[in-house]
C-alpha cells in the first residue's frame, strides 16, 4: 500500500456537502454537529479503513486473477556467503544434516565409493565413514534422534544407522518409486525419488501416509533430489540446476527459489574444473545457520539469503525462472 497522510478537515458547521452527507449516512449517522461528534465519526471511519485494509490483504492470490489483477507472490533470492569450509573433493554429495556441535552427517554416491560419514564442520576432516556395500549407490540422509536414515538409488531399500556407531545398522524398504532426497520435522521423513512427487513417510512404519505434486504456478516441479526441513519448509535440491525451491510440505506449491549460479561459477573460475551439480543442503536450527555444497565440491558454503530487486525480479517472475530451474523430465542415466 503506497504511503501517504491523511489530513483532518475542520467541521463546517453551516452546511454539509452530498458527498459528506452520503459518508455519514454510511456510518449510520447524522453529518458531525460538534467537534467531539467529528472525532467520533473519524474514529470509525479510522476503524472502517484498517477492517477494508486487512480485508484486501487477506484475499489470495487465485481470487485476484479471477479478477485478471497480477499479484506478485513469488519470493526470488541469491545468495551472500556468510563462511567457507573445506569440503572432501572426492565426495560426491548425496545427502547432507547439521548434526550439532559443528558436525555434519553426509551421504555419498557412486557404485564403489558409497558412503555414510561423519564430518567436522571446520576442517572438513572426515571423522568417521562406513563404506557400503559395492552394489549399493548412496543417497539421501536424514537423522531422527540418534537414527541415521539413508535411502539408495534405483532401489526401495533404506538404512538406519547409530548416528554414534556406523557398523551397527538395518535395512528397511520403502514405497517410493526410487530412492533420491530425505529430511525430517523429527516427525515424520519427507522423501523424493527424482520425480515431481514429495512424500510423507512414517519413521516407524516405513510406509507413505501422504504425498504431493510439487508445482510451480502451473508447472510440475521434477527431478526434486536432496532435501532439507527449514524453519516448517522443506527445501530442495533440482537436479542439474543451481536452484532450490522452497516448498510447503502442506500441498506441494513453491514458495519461492533460491538462486546459487555463483557459487559454481566462482569454483570454476578458481580452477575446479572436476565439480559436479550443486547438492546437498544443512540447516543448524539453533543458530539457524544454512550449509550448502556440491558433488565433487572442495567447499561447503554457509550462506544467507538475499531477496532479488527489480528488474531482476520482473524477469524472473515473467518465465526466466521456468527455463533456469525447471527441466522437463527425459530419459537419462544418474551417475
Amino acid at each position: 500500500m503506497a504511503g501517504g497522510s491523511l489530513r483532518k478537515r475542520r467541521p463546517n458547521k453551516r452546511s454539509t456537502s452530498p458527498k459528506a452527507a452520503q459518508a455519514a449516512m454510511a456510518f449510520g449517522s447524522s453529518f458531525p454537529s460538534s467537534p467531539s461528534n467529528y472525532r467520533k465519526i473519524s474514529l470509525l471511519a479510522m476503524v472502517f479503513l484498517v477492517v477494508c485494509v486487512v480485508v484486501v490483504l487477506s484475499i489470495s492470490s487465485s481470487t485476484w486473477s479471477g479478477f485478471g489483477i497480477d499479484v506478485p507472490l513469488d519470493q526470488f533470492y541469491s545468495v551472500e556467503v556468510v563462511n567457507e569450509f573445506p569440503h572432501d573433493p572426492r565426495a560426491f554429495t548425496q545427502g547432507l544434516l547439521y548434526g550439532g556441535n559443528d558436525t555434519l552427517f553426509e551421504s555419498t554416491g557412486l557404485r564403489g565409493q558409497s558412503s555414510i560419514r561423519k564430518v567436522a564442520l571446520q576442517t572438513g576432516k572426515v571423522q568417521a565413514l562406513h563404506k557400503m556395500d559395492d552394489s549399493y549407490f548412496g543417497e539421501g540422509l536424514t537423522l531422527i534422534g540418534d537414527r541415521l536414515f539413508q535411502v539408495t538409488w534405483l532401489e526401495n531399500i533404506g538404512f538406519i544407522y547409530d548416528r554414534n556407531n556406523f557398523s551397527k545398522f538395518e535395512k528397511f524398504t520403502h514405497q517410493m518409486q526410487d530412492g533420491w532426497g530425505l529430511a525430517t520435522d523429527g516427525k515424520v521423513l519427507f522423501g523424493s525419488d527424482g520425480t515431481s512427487t514429495l512424500y510423507q513417510i512414517d519413521p516407524h512404519t516405513l510406509k507413505v501416509v501422504r504425498k504431493h505434486t510439487v508445482k510451480y504456478k502451473d508447472h510440475e516441479v521434477p527431478k526434486l533430489n536432496e532435501l532439507e526441513y527449514i524453519n516448517g519448509e522443506i527445501w530442495a535440491n533440482v537436479w542439474e540446476t543451481d536452484c532450490i525451491a522452497r516448498i510447503s510440505y502442506e500441498d506441494g506449491i513453491v514458495l519461492g527459489w533460491i538462486l546459487l549460479p555463483n557459487l559454481r561459477q566462482g569454483l570454476l573460475a578458481a580452477g575446479s574444473r572436476n565439480i559436479d551439480v550443486l547438492n546437498g543442503i544443512a540447516w543448524d536450527r539453533d543458530q539457524n545457520r544454512i550449509f550448502v555444497t556440491g558433488k565433487l565440491w572442495p567447499k561447503l558454503y554457509e550462506i544467507k539469503l538475499q531477496p532479488v530487486l527489480q528488474p531482476v525480479w520482473r524477469k524472473l517472475s515473467n518465465g526466466a525462472i521456468e527455463q533456469m530451474c525447471i527441466r522437463m523430465p527425459v530419459q537419462f542415466v544418474k551417475p
